[in-house]
């Protein structure tokens, strides 16, 4: 008999603790849950999420990682629960996009990777991204120039400076991501970055920074004094 969630003692069942206790006292597991509604003939919906989570070390930005087909693998999950979840996974990150959109001064390096951060995490391939400042420091808006594979991507110095001409910019920082988690500059990326702090010079409109991007930390040319 599949272990629907209806069926459960109602103090067990995810969705009235939610009710009864707020969406704070859910443990991961049971929020996930409530989006796949019920487990397979071996496990409740809790077990099942609990499953899966283990999969990932209980680690939610890995969750976020895993395609459709990942999440079919696990017996009890069909399409539609694993669109379900892949669908909550990306909500979580448009919450934390939207929040950027704000103006947000920008005075350190950690303050223009904590803006990037919900449009470069968790993704397995590179992008390159420009973030656009007014006078005052603060962000007009992240700008994506470029999308590559796993193993690099190309920033056209023409794009990212009409991506700045067109907001008004009156200065920009470059951020790419690295997939693999090695935040060593290449040297492509030294002379993409000499290439177009040149062009700003000429443009008057400043390079502060270039951040390689990884989901827990990043590198900072400017910090690094290689700028």
């Amino acid at each position: 008999m599949i272990n629907n969630i209806l069926s459960w003692a109602e103090e067990d069942r995810p969705r009235e603790k939610l009710i009864m206790k707020g969406k704070v006292a859910l443990s991961d597991a049971e929020l996930i849950a409530i989006l796949i509604g019920s487990g397979s003939r071996e496990l409740s919906a809790v077990d099942l999420s609990k499953l899966i989570l283990q999969s990932v070390n209980n680690n939610l930005h890995e969750l976020a990682k895993l395609s459709i087909n990942d999440l079919i693998k696990f017996k009890g999950i069909g399409e539609a629960k694993a669109i379900s979840i892949a669908a909550a996974m990306e909500l979580g990150r448009r919450r934390k996009e939207s929040e950027v959109i704000k103006k947000v001064k920008v005075a350190s390096s950690a303050d223009a990777y904590k803006a990037v951060r919900p449009y470069l995490m968790d993704l397995l391939h590179e992008q390159f991204w420009v973030i656009l400042l007014n006078r005052a420091n603060e962000i007009i808006r992240p700008q994506q120039i470029s999308i590559g594979g796993v193993a690099g991507t190309v920033a056209d110095p023409k794009m990212i400076f009409k991506a700045a001409i067109e907001h008004l910019a009156s200065s920009i920082i470059l951020v790419h991501n690295h997939p693999s988690g090695n935040l060593t500059p290449s040297q492509a990326d030294k002379d993409l970055t000499k290439k177009v702090k040149e062009a700003g010079r000429v443009l008057d409109i400043p390079v502060l920074d270039h951040l390689i991007f990884g989901d827990e930390a990043y590198f900072s040319f400017a910090d690094e004094g290689i700028f």
